[in-house]
C-alpha cells in the first residue's frame, strides 16, 4: 500500500489529541511526536479541512477531534493526510505507470482493481477507534 509517513504521522497525532481534554497546538504535537512542526501543521490542516479535526486559534488554541473516534474512518485519515485515496499499485493511480506499457491489456489488471476494491471497503468500513488502544 503507497502509505508514507504523512499517514503515519496523522494516525499518531489523532490518538495523542483524542487522549487530551484541551486543544493541542500544532508545536505541541511535533515535540511529542519528534516530527518536523511544518510538515505535521500541514497534516493537521489537512484533517481539519476534511472536517476530522476541528481548529482553534488564540493563546488556548490548538486541534480538537470533529467527533468521536468511532466516526471517523481510516480511509478518510489516508485520504485527508496524503492528499488522494490510498492504492495499492501506482498502475492502478496512473495509466502511465505501467511499468510494461500495457495500459488496458494487462492480464493482471482485473485483479489488482478487484484487490483495491477490496482493500477500500476495509479501509472505509475500519474506525478509529478500532486501531487505538
Amino acid at each position: 500500500m503507497l502509505l508514507t509517513r504523512a499517514s503515519e504521522y496523522a494516525l499518531l497525532s489523532l490518538n495523542v489529541i483524542r487522549k487530551s481534554d484541551k486543544p493541542i497546538g500544532a508545536e505541541h504535537l511535533a515535540i511529542e511526536l519528534n516530527i518536523p512542526k511544518s510538515f505535521l501543521a500541514k497534516i493537521l490542516q489537512n484533517l481539519a479541512k476534511a472536517g476530522i479535526l476541528e481548529s482553534r486559534r488564540g493563546s488556548q488554541g490548538g486541534f480538537t477531534l470533529a467527533k468521536a473516534i468511532s466516526q471517523i474512518s481510516i480511509s478518510s485519515v489516508l485520504n485527508a493526510a496524503e492528499g488522494k485515496p490510498p492504492s495499492v499499485f501506482n498502475c492502478l493511480e496512473h495509466a502511465d505507470s505501467c511499468p510494461n506499457g500495457a495500459v488496458g491489456t494487462c492480464a493482471i489488471s482485473p485483479f489488482l482493481a478487484n484487490f483495491q476494491h477490496i482493500i477500500d471497503n476495509f479501509l472505509d468500513g475500519l474506525m478509529l477507534e478500532d486501531i487505538l488502544v
